[in-house]
């Protein structure tokens, strides 16, 4: 099954303004927010877009309380996973995958002002080549942008970034750098496919 690709730039846009309002607790706006990234990224199309935005959106409400039910979670990740599998061209185990997500929830929470980011590093690893069908060899350079990203971000939310408007732009432009790295090695599995090697 081909991959249909998607912008980088656009993805990691409407990702970092989805931070925001997560953490702004403007879930109307993240819930907007979150249609227009599935539609980048996953091109899942409207109304479906709102379907799996509710489902992201439902999830992250879940997740604020640090006693949450992570069943609840799961499930809402499973159902947009099964419609981003459906419309993006992609072939992932479902299940695998809404735990992973689940997985990367907890592991940034359990880290946040820790030095060691391994375990974090890990799960993305895990996530993006389950998602993406990527070689965790390859895959962990977008996990590492990923994770770098999520630092910065812990400066925002914590109140320890001396410029935050600086470091809003620097998550988007990691994420862009994350993106990219994620389109270029599925790009060049898919050409190997097609080539039979």
């Amino acid at each position: 099954m081909s991959t249909r690709p998607f912008d980088p730039v656009a993805v990691a846009y409407y990702e970092v303004e989805g931070w925001k309002a997560y953490y702004d607790r403007n879930w109307l706006r993240l819930l907007w927010l979150v249609v227009a990234l599935v539609q980048a990224q996953f091109r899942i199309p409207f109304p479906q877009s709102i379907r799996a935005a509710y489902h992201v959106t439902r999830a992250s409400v879940a997740w604020v309380p640090k006693e949450h039910k992570p069943a609840e979670i799961q499930d809402h990740l499973r159902e947009f996973y099964r419609l981003a599998r459906r419309y993006s061209g992609l072939d992932f185990d479902v299940e695998r995958a809404a735990e992973l997500e689940l997985d990367y929830w907890d592991v940034h929470r359990q880290l946040v002002r820790q030095a060691d980011k391994t375990r974090f590093i890990n799960t993305m690893t895990k996530l993006h080549a389950v998602v993406f069908s990527l070689p965790e060899s390859v895959a962990q350079e977008s996990a590492m942008l990923r994770v770098e990203a999520n630092n910065v971000l812990d400066t925002i939310t914590g109140k320890t970034s001396p410029n935050p408007e600086h470091d809003w732009k620097r998550c988007e432009l990691l994420l862009v750098a994350c993106y990219q790295s994620i389109r270029q090695h599925a790009d060049a599995v898919q050409r190997q496919a097609n080539l039979g090697l």
